[in-house]
C-alpha cells in the first residue's frame, strides 16, 4: 500500500529527506520551485551529488513567470513543431531565467535570500543541480524521483499536489503518495526523461548562475 502524504500525519519534506540521503540522483517536474522549498533540501544535495550526469538532481519547472512576450513566441514555435533560431533561444533562455529568478526570491528575506542564492548558484556552477523551464506548455505536474541503491526498491516516486516551495513540502493542503511498485515507477521516470529531453525545455543552469553571481556582484560593488 502506498504511503499517503498530507503533510499533517505524513509530512512529504521528511519523507524526501530521508530518501535523498542515499541517493545516487534524482529528478523532480513542479509547477513552482522557490529558495524557501530548496532550502530544506539543500544540503543533503551538497553531499550526495558530486555535479556528474549520473550523480545530480534535474529541476524541470513548468509554471515560471516568462514575460508574455517569450511565453507567446515559444509556445508558438511549438505549436508549429519550428526550432528557434541560436540568438532567440538565447534571449528567451535569459528572459526566462531573470523572471524565474523572481519566483526563487519570492518571499524570502534579503539576508537569507543571498545564503540561499550563492549556494545554490555554487551547485549550479558544480552541475549538481541542473535546471529547466518547460516552454512548451504550461506544466503542472507534481513528481519527485529519487535513484538510489536499493535491492528492492531502487527507483522511489512521489506523485501528488506538492510543489518545490515550503508551502507545497510541509504545509497543509497538499496530497501526495509514495511509488514503489518499480513498473510504475519506470513509467514516471521516462515520462519525466520525455520532457527533459523536449526541444521546449530550456536549460537555464548557466543562466540563472549569471544572474545570481551578478546580482551579489552590484551590491558588494555598492555597499559602503
Amino acid at each position: 500500500m502506498p504511503t499517503i502524504y498530507d503533510n499533517i500525519e505524513q509530512h512529504l519534506l521528511d519523507a524526501l529527506r530521508i530518501t535523498l540521503q542515499d541517493a545516487e540522483s534524482a529528478g523532480c517536474c513542479v509547477g513552482y520551485f522557490n529558495l524557501r522549498g530548496w532550502g530544506r533540501l539543500a544540503d543533503i544535495v551538497a553531499s550526495r551529488f558530486d555535479g556528474s550526469d549520473e550523480c545530480c538532481i534535474r529541476v524541470l519547472v513548468g509554471m515560471h513567470r516568462a514575460p508574455e512576450e517569450e511565453m507567446r513566441l515559444a509556445q508558438g514555435a511549438a505549436r508549429r513543431e519550428v526550432t528557434l533560431d541560436g540568438p532567440t533561444a538565447a534571449r528567451l533562455r535569459m528572459r526566462a531565467a531573470e523572471g524565474f529568478k523572481e519566483q526563487l526570491e519570492f518571499g524570502v528575506p534579503t539576508a537569507e535570500a543571498e545564503r540561499a542564492l550563492r549556494q545554490l548558484a555554487r551547485q549550479l556552477r558544480s552541475r549538481q543541480v541542473r535546471v529547466k523551464l518547460f516552454l512548451r506548455y504550461p506544466l503542472h505536474a507534481k513528481l519527485y524521483l529519487v535513484h538510489r541503491a536499493d535491492p528492492v526498491a531502487p527507483l522511489v516516486a512521489y506523485l501528488g499536489s506538492s510543489n518545490l516551495t515550503l508551502a507545497g513540502l510541509s504545509g497543509q493542503g497538499e496530497l501526495n503518495v509514495d511509488v514503489l511498485e518499480q513498473d510504475a515507477a519506470r513509467k514516471l521516470q521516462r515520462w519525466f526523461d520525455e520532457r527533459w529531453n523536449d526541444r521546449f525545455a530550456f536549460d537555464i543552469s548557466d543562466e540563472l548562475a549569471d544572474l545570481i553571481e551578478s546580482s551579489w556582484a552590484r551590491e558588494e560593488l555598492v555597499s559602503p
